[in-house]
């Protein structure tokens, strides 16, 4: 495995990022989601938060903190997918046009959470071999 020097180097930050830009493009190509400011910005923020939580999570330098920007970075993937699905269900968009997006925030979700779940598991493996616990003797 190579090593990660920067969050540019994450495959996960490297999707996000695509991912931004795929949505950025649908809010601003698509006429009924460009005359709704709200909901525009409101996609366009929470889609930039994925990529923005897992650079700055990892500029931290510390698994705590990474794991902790890592969830909040996962629970922007549900909310882009919330704001595609409303967006279908107020016909702004047909839902078949953008399953792909749904389908991508379905699964950059899923690898945020196994990256924190790789991570938490490495955590508790460091703290166990740091901290052991004290062993009873045998009568």
């Amino acid at each position: 495995m190579a090593t990660i020097k920067s969050f540019e180097d994450l495959e996960i930050w490297q999707k996000a990022q695509q991912f931004a830009a795929d949505i950025y493009l649908l809010a601003e190509q698509n006429q009924k989601i460009s005359k709704d400011f709200s909901f525009k910005d409101q996609i366009k923020r929470a889609v930039l938060s994925i990529s923005n939580n897992i650079a700055e999570g990892f500029e931290y330098s510390n698994n705590n903190d990474f794991i902790k920007f890592l969830r909040y970075a996962k629970g922007s993937t549900g909310e882009v997918r919330n704001c595609l699905l409303f967006a279908a269900k107020v016909n702004f968009v047909l839902k078949d046009d953008v399953q792909s997006l749904i389908d991508f925030s379905n699964s950059l979700g899923a690898q945020i959470g196994n990256l924190i779940k790789y991570l938490k598991q490495k955590r508790d493996a460091m703290i166990a071999t740091h901290n052991p616990q004290p062993t009873t003797p045998n009568p």
